[in-house]
């Protein structure tokens, strides 16, 4: 016979009351809420930001949990989480939902940040919704990017000095940093969204992002992150997850598992022909039929890649979709 434990509906409750995180939130975080308790003067505070207080309780009560209650817990906050998200992402063309992928290590006074910065502020101001998973290197630089949407060329270099200044998360005021210059550039008129996850909570989540879906479970987060992407992913250079990613996002558009087809622009062609050599074998298996529906390109301008995920929003809004086998090479 198995003995099935039972809680009572006030053992839940007051589990659920106890928790270091809201169960039930009713909006996507921000950089004020998710770092309530930092002061940008006092960079050793951060360890006793929101943020932190739920990334200890998350590795207390363990990754995976053997808890029935603290899974209830973590599987309503991220369920809230993602419908808060979904009512922000009903306020835009789906086409025009773009992210960028790429390495965590991306430092800020590498070339490749500035790139993707660049990238991402010009299509933010295009119309497009930004999107990244929340962390720093790439996924940073396309929320700094979105975040100085509508500033001028000398606002923008000014920001992004005082950012290479403190190019790694080693640095000790690499946050505060970043919360001077949301200070320095507040924005009203532009958003992006980031994606993050706990179970890389020792990473700082960006406070870059307007809107901020931090989740409990890493799966959902990454299934998320390309399912939304409908307008097409920029991958810069990085390593064994963003090279998954690649693969997840060539699934799902050789099945057409939303209807269509979306962009995949590798940004740096040594790296992707080279370095990890994914662009040649994509190409590869495209002409062996093994892929089917790719819309692949390659290209070391950024203003290519904005053209790229520019030309086919205006397909894709046209309902003209591109589902046939073809691959672009701009280098």
């Amino acid at each position: 016979m198995i003995i099935r434990r039972t809680h009572s509906e006030h053992n839940i409750a007051e589990y659920l009351n106890s928790v270091p995180f809201t169960v039930d939130p009713q909006d996507v975080y921000t950089a004020g809420s998710l770092y309530a308790g930092f002061d940008p003067s006092d960079p050793s505070s951060f360890t006793s930001c929101y943020d932190q207080q739920v990334y200890r309780h998350y590795i207390d009560t363990g990754k995976v949990t053997d808890s029935p209650m603290e899974a209830l817990a973590r599987n309503l906050h991220d369920f809230c989480m993602v419908q808060n998200m979904k009512r922000l992402l009903a306020q835009y063309d789906k086409c025009s939902v773009v992210a960028v992928m790429g390495g965590n290590a991306m430092k800020r006074n590498d070339a490749a940040y500035e790139k993707i910065a660049r990238i991402s502020r010009k299509l933010t101001e295009l119309g497009s919704l930004m999107v990244s998973g929340g962390g720093s290197g790439a996924m940073e630089a396309t929320g700094f990017g979105a975040w100085m949407a509508g500033r001028s060329e000398e606002e923008f270099a000014e920001a992004l000095s005082r950012l290479a200044a403190v190019p790694s998360q080693k640095d000790k005021d690499y946050l505060t940093t970043s919360f001077g210059i949301l200070h320095d550039y507040p924005q009203h008129t532009f958003r992006n969204l980031s994606i993050p996850t706990w179970l890389y909570g020792h990473e700082w989540t960006s406070p870059f992002a307007t809107h901020i879906a931090k989740l409990f479970e890493n799966s959902v987060r990454e299934d998320t992150l390309l399912t939304i992407a409908y307008g097409g992913i920029i991958y810069a250079p990085g390593r064994a997850g963003t090279i998954q990613e690649v693969f997840q996002e060539a699934v799902q558009n050789h099945y057409l598992t939303f209807g269509f087809a979306s962009p995949m622009v590798f940004l740096d062609s040594k790296f992707w022909n080279e370095t990890t050599p994914l662009y040649p074998l994509l190409t590869d298996l495209m002409r062996k039929g093994i892929y089917k529906n790719l819309l692949l390109s390659l290209t070391d301008d950024p203003d290519e890649a904005v053209a790229t995920i520019m030309q086919f929003r205006q397909t894709c809004s046209g309902k003209s979709l591109p589902v046939a086998n073809s691959i672009s090479h701009r280098i």
